[in-house]
């Protein structure tokens, strides 16, 4: 499985929220869920910034990290507009639409539960474009059929598309 690093909810574009995120750390002590990790390493424009390995611990929309900002980096935003990313499902991969049992993991899990992932026909999981991609979904699987991509990778494949 590849390491997925995504930016915190509120975060928006990447090159706005590294102009505007001062390395404070205020968004990391107010996530509740330690979801929010910092940055190491060199590079002085990344290093000392937030961001989440949704493998390890996705975001669950919280929404505390946004009002600790003190810059604006991360806007105070609604669960709706975290716009963090998208999942996707991969319907060969899930063990519902396979038949082998019915599994409800995603659905039940996901903090946007009936609005990001929906129940077709009550049983068959689906996600919808009102995604904002926290990852809680691609966390819990327990067959790995989603995938998970940043908010920078899904616009800039748009922009390419244009």
């Amino acid at each position: 499985m590849s390491t997925v690093k995504l930016l915190p909810p509120g975060a928006g574009d990447k090159k706005r929220f590294l102009q505007n995120c001062i390395h404070c750390g205020k968004c990391v002590e107010a996530c509740r869920f330690d979801a929010l990790k910092i940055t190491e390493g060199l590079d002085p424009l990344t290093a000392g910034t937030p961001y989440i390995d949704p493998e390890k611990a996705p975001c669950f929309l919280c929404m505390h990290c946004g009002p600790a900002c003190p810059t604006g980096a991360i806007s105070a935003t609604e669960q709706k507009d975290a716009d963090m990313g998208a999942a996707f499902l991969d319907k060969n991969l899930c063990y519902t639409y396979q038949g082998a049992i019915i599994c409800r993991t995603c659905f039940e899990k996901c903090p946007m539960r009936n609005t990001a992932i929906i129940l077709e026909n009550g049983y068959l999981p689906v996600i919808t474009d009102q995604c904002v991609g926290c990852g809680v979904c691609f966390y819990v699987c327990p067959r790995q059929a989603i995938t998970l991509i940043p908010r920078e990778r899904i616009h800039e494949k748009v922009r390419s598309e244009a």
